[in-house]
């Protein structure tokens, strides 16, 4: 289970309907599952459908994390026409199968936010619970 605060997840939909109609993307740091802090990542694919963190931008949030003794929980991404479900590429993507995907869906007016763990055999759908 993810444990998100009222306040960064209201801050990581705000990001996805900011970069809209692109993919947002960034990291949520923090300990034991429960985020602490959200890393507003740019994405530089600049694309509808896909996204890639800038690598300068990933090194600070790593750098910071590391500062405040913060674990990476999940990396976050928007979906800007599609469900909140990892896409083909997200799963080829998935480089940290022990940190959580967290994706916001657009499609909809109201955002969905969801969650999973990409593993080699399967996708698993993990808890979101906004505290």
């Amino acid at each position: 289970m993810i444990k998100i605060p009222k306040s960064i997840y209201r801050t990581i939909i705000e990001h996805a309907r900011r970069e809209a109609p692109l993919e947002c993307c960034g990291i949520l740091g923090g300990r034991e599952g429960a985020v602490e802090k959200a890393f507003d990542l740019s994405n530089t694919e600049r694309s509808q459908v896909r996204y890639s963190m800038s690598p300068q931008e990933q090194l600070k949030a790593f750098e910071e994390m590391d500062r405040e003794s913060l674990e990476m929980v999940a990396i976050y991404h928007s979906h800007t026409h599609t469900i909140s479900f990892p896409s083909e590429t997200d799963v080829k993507l998935a480089f940290y199968p022990e940190v959580a995907s967290v994706i916001i869906s657009l499609k909809e007016e109201t955002p969905v936010v969801k969650a999973f763990r990409i593993k080699e055999d399967a996708i698993y759908s993990e808890e979101i619970e906004v505290i």
